[in-house]
């Protein structure tokens, strides 16, 4: 399920300095940055990482460096398109402010939400499973230019459960649905996720949209390829 990434993650890089000044004395906030701090660390042998300091007792000046370190920080993941639960917490509370201001709404492919209401008609059960949190998932489809299109969905995964490269995150999910993996279909625009996917012989289809990486020849001769959700022809479920 994608939303348009054109619209999201720019309001990141963005909005990102201005949310950590807001916020920064809140809790959640401060929980996010140890977080994010936590992962610098982890990354410190990566090239271009940016560490984020402690904030000192040097006052105001000392705190817009931290701060800058942050945004910093974030910005070099999303430059890198990382998946960190650090990363996507942070991502998820900035939207969530954004939403429930009504400075944002989520826009889908005019495709989308048509086709999740025909699946939803013939019986079939749709669930969402994103590298961005299940918080921001739900922020999405409470906040959409559809209006609050949550009830179309049965569940929201994240990478809590794992992350969407490893086969083995596939079968945990039909585990937690009570499905076996052959009665499930994903759909995904990433072909590393499409391959771990099938490994855990989970059926697949690659969604190639606007703005996507493009395909090598041998993808797009493996994969089942599809320019919108209407040319899924599903059987109803019995």
């Amino acid at each position: 399920m994608k939303v348009k990434k054109d619209i999201l993650f720019p309001y990141i890089k963005e909005n990102v300095k201005e949310y950590l000044q807001t916020h920064w004395e809140e809790e959640e906030c401060q929980e996010d940055v140890g977080l994010l701090r936590r992962q610098a660390e982890e990354d410190s042998h990566l090239e271009g990482a940016v560490p984020i300091p402690a904030v000192s007792d040097n006052g105001a000046a000392d705190l817009q460096q931290v701060i800058q370190a942050v945004v910093d920080n974030v910005c070099w993941q999303m430059s890198l398109d990382r998946k960190t639960t650090a990363l996507k917490q942070l991502q998820g509370h900035i939207w969530r402010a954004a939403f429930t201001a009504g400075r944002m709404k989520a826009e889908f492919f005019e495709d989308v939400v048509p086709a999740v209401r025909k699946w939803r008609e013939a019986g079939m059960k749709v669930y969402i499973y994103s590298s961005g949190s299940v918080e921001a998932q739900k922020l999405l489809f409470g906040h959409s230019t559809e209006g609050d299109i949550l009830e179309l969905f049965d569940g929201h995964f994240d990478t809590k459960i794992g992350h969407k490269v490893e086969s083995e995150s596939y079968r945990k999910i039909a585990d937690s649905i009570g499905c076996s993996t052959n009665n499930i279909l994903f759909l995904t625009d990433v072909t590393l996720e499409a391959s771990a996917a099938e490994e855990a012989d989970v059926h697949v289809a690659v969604v190639v949209r606007p703005g996507n990486a493009g395909l090598t020849d041998d993808e797009k001769t493996y994969y089942s390829l599809i320019t919108s959700f209407s040319e899924l022809d599903l059987p109803a479920s019995p």
